[in-house]
């Protein structure tokens, strides 16, 4: 009778071990896929976060160009282990706390992730007046602040560009960011 057990104990085992993989595996391949998409969006993303640095001309030319990732971040992490523009110069790439009182003076460009309201304003009050592009991630309206808004979905990442926000940077944007802003967004 142990013997019988044993068997209709691992027969039970082995449909119990099919059922659970049968329902695991489609959910492990969506997981997987999610990651992958996710990926897929941060790559894109600093597709055009370094597109829209390329069109970026400060007043002194920064070598390196030193971004800084301001806030929790969602599609950063290839922009993290990014160490070269696409003009093939070089690129430091650090976080710094949005509190930092020395981000006008340590960056030359910003990348925002979230932030409650009073932390924005104060960033922005810290390098408004300086040279400093910033590039907002998160659901940003781009009306205050930002000069670039991504707008990051499944299908594609778009920007937005605050045109009164650029004038006042200090820091000059081609003409043609402007056309790329309104063309086709960058497909992850």
């Amino acid at each position: 009778m142990t013997g019988a057990r044993e068997r209709l104990t691992g027969g039970a085992l082995s449909l119990l071990l099919v059922a659970l993989s049968l329902l695991v595996g489609p959910a492990y391949a969506q997981g997987s896929a999610t990651a992958q998409q996710a990926h897929q969006r941060s790559q894109s993303v600093t597709q055009v976060v370094l597109g829209i640095l390329s069109y970026a001309r400060w007043p002194t030319e920064p070598v390196p160009l030193r971004l800084c990732l301001v806030g929790p971040t969602e599609y950063a992490d290839d922009l993290i282990s990014s160490n070269v523009q696409n003009t093939g110069q070089p690129l430091l790439v650090r976080r710094l706390l949005a509190d930092d009182r020395q981000i006008a003076q340590a960056c030359d460009a910003v990348y925002i992730g979230k932030l409650d309201p009073g932390q924005r304003d104060r960033l922005f009050e810290v390098i408004s007046g300086h040279p400093v592009v910033s590039i907002s991630e998160a659901d940003d309206p781009c009306t205050v602040g930002s000069l670039f808004c991504l707008r990051v979905s499944d299908e594609h990442v778009a920007f937005e560009v605050n045109l009164d926000s650029v004038a006042r940077s200090g820091v000059r944007i081609h003409p043609s960011v402007l056309q790329l802003s309104r063309r086709r967004a960058v497909q992850p």
